[in-house]
């Protein structure tokens, strides 16, 4: 009898049979994590060394992509980016996961007037614009990338809390939580045995896609100088120091690091969109598919006993 594939190996290769946007994505995805990885080996200069004999140079075989106002190579500081992107967007988002997975677990669970007054707090937190909130914070806390990481990790891990009660809502009606509840199981049982599992593909759902909003905040703040410091080579920060300011006279200061930025989001967009599409059996085309097809086993299964019962 042949072995039975696992379930994240189905999810494999249904995504590269049946989404090619999001095998695009992952192809990305994994470039942007090698990338990461192994900048001091694929970065031909280091990120930060002044040349001034070479200013403003334009791509050419010593540098692919060009150089900067000050001499520094654009390559390396854009393979560099990738890694400050990583650490930004995994960090970020794994506090931003485990932050609004924590409260909205206990939120849509415990219910009462503790749910009720998290939740307007929450009303009252999503309605200031998020970046205004991301400049406040970054000012207060001061400039570096901890903070970096701890603000983005914060704040859009609150804004998400509503978005995990209400898969919290969906499942603890279920027959199985009501019978754990009936026979005394502690409610941290409850939420680590129950609950957690059956809204953990969700989760990683909005895991994959809330990484690419990340690292577009941290660009964005970078951009208007309230992001990582100088020192540091962020794809944001390229775009608006000596990008913004030679823009008109050497268009690629910014372009390069704009397409880097572009495609590292576009790629996982795509494949936290395609993993959404697999993941949710609500959805035509996920993995539900493949439950349908159980189901409708076991349907049959149950008419020929039926048949056979009745025959007898």
């Amino acid at each position: 009898m042949p072995k039975r594939r696992s379930f994240w190996s189905d999810v494999l290769i249904r995504l590269i049979r049946e989404k090619p946007l999001g095998t695009v994505g992952m192809v990305i995805v994994l470039i942007l994590f090698i990338t990461g990885i192994f900048a001091n080996y694929l970065a031909p200069y280091p990120p930060n060394e002044v040349n001034v004999a070479e200013l403003m140079v334009p791509p050419s075989p010593n540098h692919i992509l060009g150089t900067d106002n000050l001499g520094r190579d654009i390559l390396s500081r854009i393979i560099y980016g990738a890694r400050i992107s990583m650490i930004v967007g995994l960090t970020a988002t794994a506090i931003h996961t485990v932050l609004s997975t924590a409260i909205g677990m206990a939120s849509g669970f415990i219910g009462g007037t503790f749910d009720l007054l998290v939740q307007r707090f929450i009303d009252a937190w999503i309605c200031f614009p998020p970046l205004i909130i991301l400049i406040s914070l970054r000012t207060v806390v001061g400039a570096g990338m901890l903070q970096l990481i701890l603000i983005l990790g914060v704040v859009n891990g609150i804004s998400a809390v509503r978005f995990k009660r209400s898969l919290v809502l969906a499942v603890r009606e279920n027959m199985y939580v009501q019978a754990s509840k009936a026979l005394g199981a502690k409610t941290s049982a409850v939420l680590w045995r129950h609950l957690l599992p059956n809204i953990l593909p969700m989760i990683i759902v909005l895991f994959s896609m809330t990484m690419g909003g990340i690292i577009l905040a941290e660009a964005s703040l970078s951009f208007l100088g309230l992001g990582l410091p100088l020192s540091l080579p962020s794809w944001g920060g390229m775009i608006s120091g000596p990008g913004r300011s030679y823009m008109l006279r050497d268009p690629w200061l910014a372009m390069w690091p704009g397409i880097a930025l572009s495609l590292a989001v576009f790629g996982i967009n795509m494949l936290g969109d395609a993993l959404r599409d697999l993941l949710d059996p609500r959805l035509r085309g996920g993995v539900g598919g493949y439950s349908l097809d159980m189901a409708e086993k076991a349907r049959v299964k149950v008419q020929k006993k039926l048949k056979e019962s009745r025959v007898r």
